[in-house]
């Protein structure tokens, strides 16, 4: 089975064990600079996968009740956004109506309206982040919001009382800001241990999700949810080799010589 998503067929029989969690991060254009390229899902690709999924039956309800084991008659798909990158609701919206679909934007509290400050760090390219009036518009389209931090740390990392200020704090900002109840969190890097989610939890998120790949069922803990990561296929020389066997069996019968 693939390590990323892709389209439906790969997954489809692990899809119907549980409720699975797509990860994206950013749709659209990739510059030119970008590192970490497998963050960048196409416009036309996140259309695909979002048709791909509708016409297999699946809705994407929000994200506490795609969770939910009452509705276990019905397929169900978690789509969530980390980071809060302006791309996602630029290029998003439009196809998430399109088909009825519901996500969630986990946003970096302190840096609404900046930018991937953490990922320029390490050499990646600049890439804006949605201010209060983009979120707000992402909100009004029926879309939720989480937290992802106050500024995008490994927790796991921090002194107890800094990486309970992240969770905290960042839960009080977006709530102030946006005048909703914020019950869901991501862990920045997938980064967290007991002590991190012990700490999601006495501040009072229901759900808290992780970068563990994986499928959601009744066993799942709520504050270590598993997702899948959403990306492009990949451009490695098994692929290329695969696709150009199967145009060359379409037209003559056969693969060519190796």
């Amino acid at each position: 089975m693939p390590a990323y998503y892709h389209s439906l067929a790969p997954f489809r029989e692990l899809f119907r064990t549980g409720v699975p969690v797509l990860t994206y991060h950013k749709l659209g254009p990739r510059p030119s600079r970008a590192q970490l390229k497998g963050l960048y899902v196409s416009e036309q690709l996140f259309a695909r996968q979002l048709a791909e999924l509708s016409r297999a039956g699946f809705r994407a309800p929000p994200l506490a009740n795609a969770l939910l084991a009452e509705a276990a008659w019905q397929p169900r798909i978690g789509i969530t956004f980390d980071d809060g990158f302006c791309n996602a609701p630029r290029h998003g919206l439009e196809p998430l109506a399109r088909h009825q679909f519901r996500a969630i934007e986990f946003l970096v509290a302190d840096k609404l309206g900046g930018s991937n400050e953490w990922e320029q760090r390490e050499g990646e390219a600049h890439e804006p982040l949605m201010g209060v009036a983009e979120v707000r518009e992402w909100l009004a389209a029926g879309h939720e919001i989480g937290s992802h931090s106050l500024t995008h740390p490994y927790l796991t990392r921090l002194p107890r009382a800094q990486a309970r200020e992240e969770i905290a704090a960042s839960r009080k900002k977006l709530q102030d800001l946006f005048g909703r109840s914020v019950e869901h969190f991501c862990y920045p890097y997938g980064d967290w241990n007991e002590t991190v989610r012990d700490l999601v939890q006495e501040v009072g998120y229901k759900t808290a999700c992780t970068t563990e790949f994986g499928i959601n069922t009744a066993e799942t803990p709520p504050l270590a949810l598993k997702r899948i990561t959403a990306r492009y296929p990949s451009r490695n020389l098994k692929a290329i080799w695969s696709r150009l066997s199967a145009r060359m069996r379409q037209r003559w019968g056969k693969p060519p010589m190796a």
